[in-house]
């Protein structure tokens, strides 16, 4: 059976497995950058707009290295399976602010604002732990490893800063919106995290051509996951707290590499 190492690495040692993870994951840092690069022109904070703008810069930034890992490698993106488009599906069940409305030129309001940091608060959490795991299985990694630090690096700023902008606004009267939105952000998020990764795992078993046995238990193992996080994980995606890093986003030129 494949440990945690061990399916890392066999994604990685395969061609077809290690172009179907990196486009999955480009697309989903250039989805974040676009939503991210929207909302930081249309907020009307002139503190908040350039820490959202330079979130969506790293964003935009890690979609170009998983990209330049792709043809590090002599290999061309694929097309996105639609079920395993995190992003997407987060967005078609109301969570975050709605691309529609981020096409429009109108300014967002407070509650806008709110919806926006939830979001980036929950799914952060998750991008920290799941780049904490490529580091702790890959961070040493000659091909690989610097590109999963640096934006191992990058999520925990993010996170950072969701916690302290949400803390901010919890203080100004927004704490009872904030702590409702969270929970409920939270409880979809699992449920698409789940999703999203059994659609993952299920390609990648058919291209790895792991046996069905191998397959099963990996997909009970998602599904445990799921139960632990409804049952319980799910409050240290809404828990708040000062970050040890202040300010992590800025000031600074969203202007990267």
């Amino acid at each position: 059976m494949l440990t945690a190492r061990g399916l890392f690495h066999a994604i990685h040692d395969s061609d077809e497995a290690y172009r179907l993870f990196c486009s999955i994951a480009a697309q989903d840092e250039n989805q974040g950058g676009w939503e991210n690069e929207r909302i930081a022109a249309l907020v009307k904070d002139p503190e908040l707009a350039p820490k959202i703008a330079r979130h969506g810069a790293d964003e935009r930034k890690h979609g170009r290295i998983f990209a330049q890992l792709l043809r590090k490698r002599g290999l061309e993106p694929v097309a996105v399976p639609p079920d395993t488009d995190y992003c997407m599906l987060l967005e078609r069940q109301g969570i975050g602010v709605l691309h529609e409305r981020l096409r429009s030129d109108r300014p967002l309001d407070d509650r806008d604002v709110i919806t926006y940091l939830v979001h980036s608060r929950v799914t952060e959490q998750r991008a920290a732990e799941e780049m904490q795991l490529l580091v702790r299985f890959l961070g040493d990694h000659p091909d690989v490893g610097r590109a999963v630090r640096l934006i191992a690096a990058d999520e925990d700023n993010h996170l950072a800063y969701c916690h302290e902008e949400l803390l901010r606004l919890a203080d100004q009267g927004h704490e009872q919106a904030i702590r409702g939105l969270l929970r409920e952000t939270a409880r979809v998020e699992i449920r698409t995290h789940r999703d999203v990764a059994l659609a993952v795992m299920r390609r990648m078993g058919e291209i790895l051509r792991w046996p069905r046995p191998q397959r099963a238990a990996l997909a009970a193992g998602l599904h445990l996951l799921y139960l632990y996080e409804a049952a319980y994980g799910w409050r240290r995606m809404v828990r708040l707290r000062l970050p040890a890093k202040r300010n992590a986003l800025g000031p600074r030129s969203v202007a990267v590499g």
